[in-house]
């Protein structure tokens, strides 16, 4: 009997040891481990809730205004063109996406390694002007290239726009494989020269392959700049109308349904595409 009371008396000493802390030490003390992850959860969720409004509405039977939920339907999927201009709109935007992303990609790359590899006399002056289009902001750049076309007697329209988005992307094209030049590591072309590579062969078996993933990624970034432009493809169009241009005229009475659905393919096709550059990018690091 005695043995147990002083267990029990020791197992009373041993909890009084444990410090206990209030209510509101806890709770201070668990959102302070967990203040990332609540920063996280909100900033994704301001960041997806347009994009979960695009996804739902793409499935809005909503006939001739899509402001207000009617009811369920596939048919929007079933025929995305089925908005009057809606897809000429977006074939305006891809046929200038693709030529803007090509030039400038072009352009941008030798930009990038005149600047990142060579010194020559207004390097500097080079590298400062790259930055002035990105500085800019987009309706005087826009204003100007328009003026600039009239004065030139160029009316606006197709080919114009896609000179105004080739100068502004060539900035966002020369910063992003400037940075991949930069992180090259010269022992390896040193290494290929060693083995009697001339400089041709360096360039397309070394320098190349390794700045391709920095060039891949300024020709998805210009993409996706010229793709999703307003305000400058606004000034410099004329009659033309790209799918920016078609969502905006159409946002008084309620973007169509078909625009939803544009809109999400393309959110997802975008997914798709960056999943599988970090699956492909994974991959190659567990073969190397």
């Amino acid at each position: 009997m005695t043995q147990v009371q002083s267990n029990s008396k020791a197992s009373r000493q041993k909890d009084a040891s444990i410090p206990t802390f209030p209510l509101k030490a806890r709770i201070s003390r668990w959102f302070g481990r967990n203040l990332i992850r609540i920063y996280a959860v909100f900033g994704f969720t301001y960041l997806f809730i347009p994009v979960a409004y695009t996804f739902a509405f793409s499935f809005n039977d909503s006939g001739k205004s899509n402001l207000v939920w009617k009811g369920f339907t596939l048919d929007n999927w079933k025929n995305p063109c089925g908005a009057p201009e809606v897809c000429a709109a977006l074939g305006n935007s891809i046929k200038i996406g693709l030529l803007a992303t090509t030039f400038s990609t072009i352009l941008g790359t030798m930009i990038a390694f005149a600047i990142g590899r060579y010194a020559f006399k207004g390097r500097s002056s080079s590298n400062l002007l790259i930055f002035l289009p990105m500085a800019t902001p987009e309706i005087v750049l826009g204003a100007s290239l328009l003026s600039l076309f009239l004065v030139f007697h160029i009316n606006p329209g197709f080919w114009p726009t896609v000179i105004a988005h080739v100068m502004f992307c060539i900035s966002f094209v020369v910063v992003t494989v400037k940075a991949r030049i930069a992180s090259l590591d010269p022992r390896l072309e040193q290494a290929a020269m060693d083995l009697y590579a001339n400089e041709l062969e360096t360039f397309k078996k070394v320098t190349l392959p390794l700045v391709a993933p920095g060039i891949a990624g300024a020709a998805l970034l210009a993409f996706s700049l010229s793709f999703d432009d307003f305000i400058i493809t606004n000034f410099n169009s004329g009659t033309l109308k790209t799918f920016p241009e078609f969502v905006y005229t159409s946002a008084a009475r309620g973007i169509p349904a078909q625009a939803n659905v544009i809109g999400s393919a393309m959110f997802f096709l975008a997914l798709i595409i960056v999943i599988a550059g970090q699956f492909v990018g994974k991959k190659a690091k567990v073969a190397k």
